[in-house]
């Protein structure tokens, strides 16, 4: 069955969505969903960096896991199963952004950095900006070693995204990423938070630690129309 969730925080001349497993980054079916042309479509390549694209006419697949663009007509998406998808739009500027924030990104403060970019490139002011941050595995299911824990509170700071549960760290890397955009500037009312946790929900999220291994992909995908 066919999951489209769309944040009801952004504007009606912006498509903006999550998927779950069906039609997950599927091309064509993202494309039929947006009726928008394939080839105006873009996913950058992945790599859990902390690289932000400025995206221009060049439509080439290049490394990064954060995309800006003031473009019209271009759906801007990523990929994750587990990871965190941001979706980001200043009304203002008329500017929109995705993020894939895993917790190597999340501990480089990407969403900052894109927060940033949209500030230098094209005149954003975070209070403008509204952010939808979408299903992704939550501390109910993710453990993870000190190491991890401590790299993403000193790119976060103090706030309520991880317990310790019988000796084991549980981290929340969506409520990281929502205190990362709190400090950056961005409003609370300006945020949403999807509560659904991606392992906990195997029927319907694709999810890297559920499947202990290769998995498929679902998205997030937003574009200016």
């Amino acid at each position: 069955m066919e999951t489209l969730i769309y944040p009801d925080i952004f504007k009606k001349h912006i498509i903006a969505f999550f998927t779950g497993k069906s039609p997950g980054a599927d091309i064509d079916e993202i494309s039929a969903v947006a009726s928008i042309d394939k080839q105006r479509i873009y996913l950058p390549i992945q790599k859990h960096t902390d690289k932000v694209l400025v995206l221009d006419s060049d439509l080439s697949p290049r490394i990064a896991d954060a995309v800006i663009t003031s473009n019209k007509g271009i759906l801007l998406g990523i990929q994750i199963a587990d990871c965190v998808p941001v979706l980001l739009h200043d009304a203002k500027k008329n500017v929109i952004g995705v993020i894939h924030a895993g917790w190597k990104g999340t501990a480089e403060a990407i969403l900052k950095k894109t927060i940033e970019a949209m500030q230098e490139r094209f005149s954003s002011f975070p209070v403008d900006i509204k952010i939808a941050i979408g299903p992704s595995i939550r501390w109910c299911c993710y453990n993870v070693g000190y190491d991890v824990l401590e790299s993403v509170e000193k790119a976060t700071g103090s706030g309520e995204y991880h317990i310790n549960r019988g000796g084991q760290y549980c981290l929340d890397l969506a409520a990281a990423n929502k205190y990362q955009a709190l400090s950056a500037g961005i409003h609370e009312k300006n945020i949403w938070l999807s509560d659904e946790c991606t392992f906990c929900n195997p029927d319907k999220f694709y999810s890297y630690r559920y499947a202990k291994g290769t998995t498929g992909r679902q998205s997030g995908f937003i574009g200016i129309l």
